[in-house]
């Protein structure tokens, strides 16, 4: 009879473990990045996960970050989040600014939307992109660039958070 308790109660929990792993299995970004010479600048699209990313922006803060809060407060501290873990710079190592223009709800995550003025035509940069490895030792984020009709994708994790793209 024991054992039958036993065998219930975790068919009973399974749909819940099934669940939560699905959610989690891993923590991951996805970044789009477009260079468009005709606007001098690159266009990017960030997809997070709403808890991970909020975690990622809460770290620090008085009070947990819900991207769903009233006010300026979630695109400001999201912003601020991106200028730090995500940043481009040119070949030769001159800063550039990431801009965030907006947040979009899709299902379990946001995608960010964000461009960067550019000094010129470029045929490459230096990106770093440390988005939530802080917070998620397993974190990868993935980068599809799309430049001069050329694509190409790259892989950021701890320990190599950054990388040189050509085009």
């Amino acid at each position: 009879m024991r054992h039958l308790v036993v065998a219930f109660a975790a068919l009973l929990l399974l749909p819940l473990a099934g669940a939560s792993l699905a959610l989690h299995a891993y923590h991951s970004t996805l970044t789009e990045l477009r260079y468009n010479p005709a606007k001098k600048q690159l266009e990017l699209s960030v997809k997070v996960f709403t808890d991970d990313f909020e975690k990622a922006i809460s770290q620090g803060q008085p009070a947990a970050v819900s991207l769903t809060d009233a006010g300026p407060r979630p695109l400001t501290l999201a912003t601020a989040y991106v200028q730090r873990t995500l940043q481009i710079r040119t070949p030769a190592g001159a800063p550039l600014q990431v801009q965030v223009l907006g947040l979009q709800h899709e299902n379990d995550g946001y995608w960010l939307y964000c461009k960067v003025p550019l000094p010129g035509p470029l045929t490459g940069i230096q990106l770093r992109q440390a988005m939530m490895l802080e917070a998620f030792g397993d974190e990868m984020n993935i980068v599809n660039i799309e430049a001069n009709g050329k694509k190409q994708s790259a892989l950021f994790r701890a320990g190599h958070e950054q990388e040189t793209i050509n085009w």
